[in-house]
């Protein structure tokens, strides 16, 4: 049957930036967690890296922020960059206070830190190479004690609700819309604030280090609702994850290539050298988008990384890890090359927010790797988006909790209209047009583009939103329809930012426009709803 629940402030998400924010309202609010699968399943628990903060005294904040700006190639906003870095050592003492183990020097009391490409000094704290799973264990712990906070696993929201606010002449995001997916019933959750926190969407493309819930959805329901959206044309990608039939979301870390290891086409000849002078030693970047051309150039399904030429002990001592799964796969990488690809891993735009993680829409906070702060420009600079989660959590708490006393109890808003028809052959259908998106927009809307592409690929989401929509008329609400219509927005509002940029920037690069433009602009797009403007609310009755 199908409910409403009623909070001071709704959680959609559950990872480092979701858990973070409930934990700073809980004490004195009734907060609502919503996760689309288990708590611990995001792409936070799956986090090896660390997380970067100003904690040694030969570094210094200065040093930070010229590094972020370096790696955002032109586009970080330096106020963003500023507040997120200056609130970086709060931050992870937040995170210790709540629990957090993070490694320590051999028989010291200092923390272990260190350093990561693009970072000019040793500042990444971590737990061995397993951080994201050691902060949400520890965050996933402490929810659970919060008399506060209801957790609601296997829900994912529809839709935001917005109503009308007479006084201020502005909607308001009161809700959302939210399918059970063990019942299959859709509940309406009203809140007096709602914050997204539901992660990037590299589920667009088809390889990625991320599991399959990162399908966009709170930029896609942000956007519907009427919010603006930046940058979604940059995403960063990991240069080399594993291409097998049997496995997803499995990297080839670059110590790899740090160690001696070789990129080669499928015919054995090296191709690095027509790209770089640093050969496989050039930037993730370079190695990324060289990959991709030459993936695309040769019609190829994959490339491959050599570390066969290195005695067996070496490799089983530094990589044990990836010899032992690469062995369960039937691969023997101390006798054969790897089959990589190029794998989306972060997305470096978003719903545009301020820095209290406000967005366009009254009572609407998006936080975490779902908005676009500014901080991450054309490039992420490596362990700075698990801080960004922390950061703009606890601003957007602060914020929350001085705002929600003067904030009006929403008005009941309608169940939701349950008359679906099922026909369940089109659960087929769904599938293959899953497939169908992220396989067009890999091959059109890669790292090396051109406009041609580009034009390809807006015509095939044009076709495949006008599919969905005849869908959601006369189909009954599933996860995987409703993950199918919000990877379906946020592949037009990336192949649309991708034709706005008339430049190469950052990882990605336009055979049409080779060069980087003198003038570093974001890309900006503005709905035809823009919650922002003023609305006419009739007071008669």
């Amino acid at each position: 049957m199908n409910q409403t629940y009623s909070h001071d402030v709704l959680v959609i998400g559950s990872g480092a930036a979701g858990l973070t924010l409930a934990l700073s309202l809980a004490r004195h609010s009734k907060v609502a967690v919503l996760s689309k699968n288990a708590l611990k399943d995001g792409s936070t628990w799956f986090a090896q890296g660390g997380i970067a903060a100003v904690l040694d005294d030969q570094d210094s904040i200065e040093a930070h922020v010229e590094d972020t700006l370096v790696a955002g190639a032109g586009l970080c906003h330096e106020d963003a960059v500023r507040f997120t870095v200056e609130n970086s050592k709060s931050a992870i003492e937040w995170l210790i206070e709540q629990g957090v183990s993070f490694t320590k020097e051999n028989g010291k009391e200092d923390y272990h830190l260190t350093k990561e490409g693009g970072h000019s000094h040793r500042r990444i704290i971590h737990s061995a190479d397993a951080t994201g799973r050691a902060v949400h264990s520890t965050l996933i712990e402490q929810v659970r004690q919060e008399a506060n906070i209801e957790i609601f696993e296997d829900h994912i929201a529809v839709n935001l609700i917005t109503q009308a606010d007479a006084d201020s002449r502005k909607l308001r995001c009161t809700g959302a819309y939210v399918l059970n997916n063990n019942s299959g019933q859709v509940h309406v959750f009203q809140a007096k604030v709602v914050v997204l926190a539901t992660g990037g969407a590299s589920k667009v493309y088809l390889y990625t280090t991320n599991l399959d819930g990162a399908s966009g959805d709170g930029i896609a329901m942000a956007w519907r609702a009427g919010c603006r959206i930046a940058n979604m044309e940059f995403n960063q990608f990991h240069p080399t994850c594993l291409y097998h039939a049997s496995t997803k979301n499995f990297l080839i870390t670059e110590a790899l290539r740090g160690e001696g290891a070789v990129l080669k086409l499928p015919n054995g000849e090296r191709f690095m050298h027509r790209f770089d002078e640093r050969l496989e030693l050039a930037p993730r970047d370079i190695v990324a988008r060289a990959i991709d051309h030459e993936m695309k150039r040769l019609g190829c399904d994959c490339l491959y990384l050599d570390i066969s030429h290195k005695p067996a002990e070496f490799i089983k001592e530094h990589f044990p890890t990836i010899y032992a799964r690469c062995l369960e796969l039937g691969i023997d990488i101390t006798k054969e090359p790897i089959p990589v690809v190029p794998a989306a891993h972060f997305t470096c735009g978003g719903i545009v927010v301020d820095n209290n993680g406000q967005t366009d829409l009254q009572n609407l906070y998006a936080i975490g790797e779902t908005s676009f702060t500014g901080l991450h420009g054309a490039n992420r600079l490596a362990s700075n988006s698990l801080l960004e989660c922390v950061v703009y959590a606890k601003s957007a708490g602060q914020h929350i909790l001085a705002s929600l006393p003067a904030i009006n109890t929403p008005e009941q808003s309608k169940p939701w209209d349950a008359t679906r028809v099922t026909d369940s052959d089109e659960d087929v259908v769904i599938s293959h047009n899953w497939d169908e998106l992220r396989r067009f927009m890999w091959d059109y809307v890669g790292i090396v583009r051109t406009h041609k592409r580009l034009q390809r690929a807006s015509h095939r989401i044009k076709l495949l939103k006008k599919e969905i929509a005849e869908y959601y008329s006369n189909y009954r609400v599933s996860s995987d329809l409703i993950e199918l219509r919000n990877l379906a927005t946020v592949a037009e509002l990336i192949i649309r930012s991708a034709l706005d940029r008339k430049e190469s920037r950052g990882l990605h690069y336009s055979l049409d426009f080779p060069e980087k433009s003198n003038i570093a602009r974001d890309t900006i797009l503005v709905p035809m709803n823009y919650a922002a403007q003023d609305v006419v609310v009739s007071k008669e009755s």
